[in-house]
């Protein structure tokens, strides 16, 4: 059975009544008065609001003392509201006209300086005179708002399974698309029309990096034509309702790969395995990165890995957890994350292998299975 209620764009109103609870508590925890959260991520995180972000402040404000929060929102803006879990909270919702001061409203509902954090998603715009009307500059909520949406509850891990489920329906298609003769151009529109028909409501990203532009990690398209030969880097991502990213990384030979190329390859491989068979809980996220880094380091090809082995991912495609050198965070259930490590030889060919894991009680739910090797096509 689905974890959304009756509208697929959010999730049941009690789980943003726990998330609200909890961000407020944890603010106290940190010594806060109170979280400001503009449109964004997180915002959509504890509201389940696809409000965006205008020149007209609109903000909710979560007391740390445990009062009722409020959403503060220009009048013109409330039916941006109306398929968020405001109503339903019981959210004191303070609406303003052109000529009204939203951030002295904003400045109302809290103590005089407050403490508080804001966040990292709002723009200087509002920023600078909230502080104003605040009477001390916030600091950013990404420390208190980290420690819940870095682990994901059984609605989101839900939601994350159908992505990842979505985006390898593509790559398994991958072959009506990527051939001998075509542009990265023409590839990327059929990948994108495949995103939507296999259940994304968008195509946050494709990469198709061909030959040589596949030896840049983030090349999106071009009009460069695939050739007999090319090693192919397809990157492909974007967000089921109600919002959680897929991201999934595969690459491709067009015909039977030199075998430098397939021996270079199968390193890759392995470093993969390695990274993901290390999660769990417990382990850091540099024990993580080290799995990969160190057995491409151990044949040689250290220099060519230029990119961290993996990002958080969820409402944003990439958020916390990082799983780079020098995070020494360790890994716990329900955590979410990309394991991508990637060879890059310029002016040559490139090769990322990547899957989304989830943590589990005794190590990880990879929920991308397409074969991990290199996918030959016709050549």
């Amino acid at each position: 059975m689905s974890s959304l209620g009756a509208s697929t764009s959010r999730f049941p109103t009690t789980i943003y009544a726990d998330r609200i609870a909890r961000a407020g508590a944890l603010a106290r925890d940190a010594g806060l008065d109170g979280l400001l959260i503009t449109p964004g991520p997180d915002l959509r995180y504890l509201l389940g609001s696809r409000a965006e972000s205008f020149e007209r402040l609109t903000c909710l404000v979560i007391p740390a003392n445990g009062d009722t929060a409020s959403v503060v929102v220009p009048r013109l803006e409330l039916a941006a509201l109306t398929e968020s879990a405001t109503s339903e909270l019981g959210l004191t919702v303070r609406d303003w006209v052109d000529g009204v001061n939203p951030y002295a409203l904003v400045s109302g509902l809290l103590p005089s300086p407050a403490r508080t954090a804001v966040t990292d998603a709002m723009p200087a715009l509002h920023l600078i005179p909230l502080s104003e009307a605040l009477g001390a500059l916030p600091v950013l909520a990404t420390e208190v708002l980290r420690e819940l949406r870095m682990v994901k509850d059984d609605a989101e891990i839900d939601a994350l399974r159908r992505a990842g489920q979505a985006i390898d329906r593509v790559h398994a298609r991958m072959g009506e698309f990527l051939k001998v003769g075509r542009t990265e151009a023409e590839v990327a529109a059929d990948i994108t029309a495949a995103i939507l028909d296999e259940g994304h409501t968008e195509a946050a990203f494709v990469i198709v990096g061909s030959g040589p532009h596949g030896a840049d990690p983030h090349h999106e398209v071009s009009e460069r034509v695939v050739e007999s030969g090319d090693v192919v880097v397809i990157d492909i991502g974007g967000p089921v309702e109600p919002g959680y990213n897929s991201d999934s990384t595969r690459t491709y030979s067009m015909g039977e790969p030199d075998p430098g190329v397939a021996k270079k390859f199968a390193v890759l491989e392995k470093a993969q395995a390695a990274a993901v068979a290390l999660v769990r809980p417990g382990v850091t996220a540099e024990a993580v990165d080290a799995a990969a880094r160190d057995l491409l380091a151990a044949q040689g090809l250290a220099e060519v890995f230029v990119h961290r082995t993996g990002h958080g991912i969820g409402l944003s495609v990439h958020e916390e957890p990082y799983i780079v050198s020098g995070n020494a965070i360790e890994l716990t259930e329900g955590m979410a994350f990309s394991v991508e490590p990637g060879i890059y030889f310029r002016g040559e060919w490139g090769a990322r292998i990547e899957d989304i894991v989830i943590v589990t009680a005794d190590g990880c739910e990879p929920v991308n299975t397409r074969p991990h090797g290199l996918t030959v096509l016709p050549g």
